[in-house]
């Protein structure tokens, strides 16, 4: 199922927020959506997603909680398809295994506050550090509508454009499925595309190359690059989506962030690392995902 976006479910209200906006984005791609759940669902941990009564002690609560979303999604968007699994393991074993079958896999995590990011479980961040597939962190209380630019009252409106994509660049090595993630979002939304990336040092003082994107790129750069060298491609292969590059001193980490509170989605990197023990998340994608106040997307690239 690679053309397939996966929703993890538990019936807590990050994972509900995260099949709401995967429903959303399975509709932009013109894909089926699936909806996942692992594991024993506790009675105090299910929160209805249509104002239906809990089901009573003894019930087969994770298959009401599918079957709910499910109806209710389709409802909410009669185009769309759905389905729903139960799948066996652990919650965060199994997620990952499904991440590999899907095109896009979208996991909820707990807002801290309108603009202040994530609280990143133990369950998201074991999926994000070992799948092989892009994932979304979604966290709870984003509407629909906060993707769209404000009206003049200030209040974001889908009559309004979607805001931008964000895109964490690594000029020293930049990944093609990274970056053909960000441009083919910020096309299927008919957004701006902000690229973002940070010089170690200020070009005028020193090495231009000195990047400081979260990744080991040794005493030295590989290549002499600037974002318009590694930017053309894309521009020419997505020739409708508007490109503004934002360069930066010092880590990117806290310019995605700031940039996270105008955009409706950031798209980051991360290295693939195969070895048993050991951070598997860098520093700037684990910077973001911790305070940023978008949906943001991991691209896992080796």
């Amino acid at each position: 199922m690679p053309h397939t976006i996966t929703v993890g479910l538990d019936g807590s209200p990050e994972s509900l927020a995260a099949a709401d906006w995967a429903a959303r984005e399975a509709l932009l791609r013109e894909v089926p959506l699936r909806l996942v759940h692992a594991g024993e669902l506790p009675l105090h941990a299910y929160i209805p997603f249509a104002g239906e009564a809990v089901p009573p002690p003894g019930a087969d609560r994770s298959a009401h909680l599918l079957r709910e979303v499910g109806t209710a999604l389709r409802h909410r968007h009669p185009e769309l398809r759905v389905t729903a699994d139960r799948i066996a393991g652990q919650p965060a074993a199994a997620l990952t295994a499904a991440a590999e079958e899907a095109g896009l896999l979208v996991i909820g995590s707990r807002g801290i506050g309108r603009v202040a990011g994530f609280i990143v479980g133990s369950v998201a961040l074991a999926v994000l550090a070992r799948a092989e597939r892009p994932v979304v962190l979604v966290r709870t209380g984003g509407r629909a509508e906060d993707e769209h630019l404000p009206d003049a009252t200030g209040t974001p409106s889908s009559a309004l454009p979607r805001r931008e994509v964000v895109l964490g660049l690594d000029l020293v090595d930049p990944d093609d499925a990274v970056m053909e993630f960000a441009f083919d979002a910020a096309r299927r939304r008919a957004a701006v595309l902000r690229v973002v990336h940070g010089w170690s040092v200020p070009p005028s003082y020193g090495d231009e190359d000195a990047l400081d994107t979260g990744l080991d790129a040794g005493p030295a750069v590989r290549e002499r690059r600037g974002p318009a060298d590694v930017l053309e491609q894309w521009k020419d292969k997505f020739p409708d989506v508007e490109v503004r590059t934002q360069s930066v001193v010092g880590g990117a980490g806290a310019h995605l962030v700031d940039a996270s509170r105008e955009a409706a989605l950031v798209v980051v990197g991360r290295r693939i690392r195969r070895a048993p023990v050991g951070s598997h998340i860098g520093p700037v994608t684990h910077e973001v995902l911790h305070h940023a106040s978008a949906p943001v997307a991991v691209i896992p690239h080796d």
